[in-house]
C-alpha cells in the first residue's frame, strides 16, 4: 500500500467514526426530547368513579366547559414539578376539586392535558397540591 492509500484509509476511518458519533448523539437528542408516552410515565390511575364525588363533578364541568367554582380554574398548569409528561407551556390546565369543610381552596387538583380543554387528551388527579399525580381513566 503506497503512502497516498494509507492517508486516505485513515481519513475515510476518521469520517465513519465523527458520521457515527454524529447520528448517536442526533438519535440520544431526539429520544430525550420526545414526551414519554402516558403508557410510559410509571403514574397510576385512578378510575373516574373511584374520585370523590367533588372530583367527579368538576370533571363534567371541564366537559361542559364550565361554569368553574373559582377563578383561577382553567389557568395554565406549567408543571414545573415535572410529574407529569413534557410538553409545551400552555398545554395542561388546573382545575380546583373543592374539599368539604375548608374555606380556601384545599389541595385537591385536576390537570388536564390538551389542546381542547373540553376534549382533553388526558387528566390527572391529585389529592396533595401536585405531589403526585394518578391518571383519570374511565
Amino acid at each position: 500500500m503506497g503512502l497516498k492509500q494509507i492517508r486516505w484509509v485513515g481519513r475515510s476511518r476518521i469520517w465513519a467514526l465523527v458520521a457515527a458519533a454524529v447520528v448517536s448523539a442526533g438519535t440520544f437528542l431526539v429520544q430525550a426530547r420526545s414526551p414519554a408516552p402516558l403508557s410510559e410515565t410509571g403514574t397510576e390511575s385512578v378510575a373516574l368513579s373511584r374520585l370523590p364525588a367533588q372530583g367527579q363533578q368538576v370533571m363534567a364541568q371541564i366537559h361542559a366547559g364550565g361554569p368553574f367554582r373559582y377563578e383561577k380554574d382553567g389557568a395554565v398548569f406549567g408543571n414545573r414539578e415535572r410529574l407529569l409528561p413534557s410538553q409545551k407551556r400552555g398545554y395542561y390546565r388546573a382545575y380546583t376539586v373543592p374539599t368539604p369543610g375548608l374555606s380556601n381552596r384545599g389541595p385537591r387538583r385536576i390537570v388536564c392535558g390538551g389542546l381542547q380543554p373540553r376534549q382533553p387528551d388526558a387528566c390527572f388527579y391529585t389529592e396533595d397540591h401536585y405531589s403526585s399525580f394518578r391518571l383519570i381513566v374511565q
